[in-house]
């Protein structure tokens, strides 16, 4: 069974510098039917304009995963941890037992657009931890990049949880698969373009949660996609 969540369905808030629209109830935003999807408890597509940013704040027993789409993301947290985070970068942190950190988009004129997405962890109180890569060079058209798995296989950046990431761009006519093993599901966000998933008409900012079926999709032009494997 797949079952689309609209993109004009999704919750949204406007704070002048910040654009978020919530596929799963969030802050002052509250949808009873999508409070989570299995583990995946956040997926939040934020635009932060030039000079805007979320100040020092803190978060625990989370799994934190930041997607870049375009712009640059500027980041400092309670480990020590400075960074930059561009297209193609994926970062993963892991909140564990508590951790405090900022998000700025350095730009004064250029929008930040990114995915920021949470998921329960298998165990709570952890120590905290922060992971980052590249996945540009790894990335081949047509073919699924694995950005996040519970054990860090090939290449992977590695999440305290049974899921897995993978991000595709697919060009037009082009079609994909993916199987997912017995009792697992998956939630698929499509980033741009248009495709037709399991019969389904997809646009940019659809997502879809996949259960009992195998995914197959069709690109009706340049497409990008996220795609969770969960349990």
């Amino acid at each position: 069974m797949i079952t689309l969540r609209k993109s004009n369905d999704r919750g949204h808030a406007d704070h002048g510098w910040l654009q978020s629209f919530h596929t799963f109830s969030f802050a002052s935003y509250y949808d009873p039917s999508h409070i989570h999807f299995r583990k995946l408890r956040v997926f939040n597509e934020d635009i932060i304009a030039g000079g805007g940013g979320f100040p020092t704040h803190g978060h625990d027993n989370m799994e934190i995963i930041t997607v870049v789409i375009s712009g640059i993301l500027e980041h400092k947290d309670s480990m020590g941890n400075t960074a930059q985070i561009c297209p193609g970068e994926v970062q993963v942190m892991s909140a564990g037992s508590g951790i405090t950190h900022s998000e700025a988009n350095p730009s004064k004129s250029e929008p930040l657009h990114l995915f920021q997405i949470w998921l329960f962890p298998k165990t709570n109180d952890t120590p905290p931890s922060y992971r980052q890569k590249d996945f540009s060079s790894d990335a081949k058209e047509n073919e699924w990049t694995q950005y996040v798995s519970p054990d860090g296989a090939d290449g992977s950046l590695s999440i305290d949880q049974d899921a897995f990431l993978y991000g595709i761009s697919l060009t037009e006519g082009t079609s994909t698969h993916h199987a997912f093993p017995e009792k697992r599901h998956g939630f698929i966000h499509l980033i741009s373009g248009m495709v037709m998933a399991n019969g389904q008409m997809m646009s940019a900012s659809d997502a879809a949660f996949v259960s009992g079926e195998p995914l197959n999709i069709t690109a009706l032009e340049p497409s990008r996609l996220l795609l969770f494997d969960l349990d």
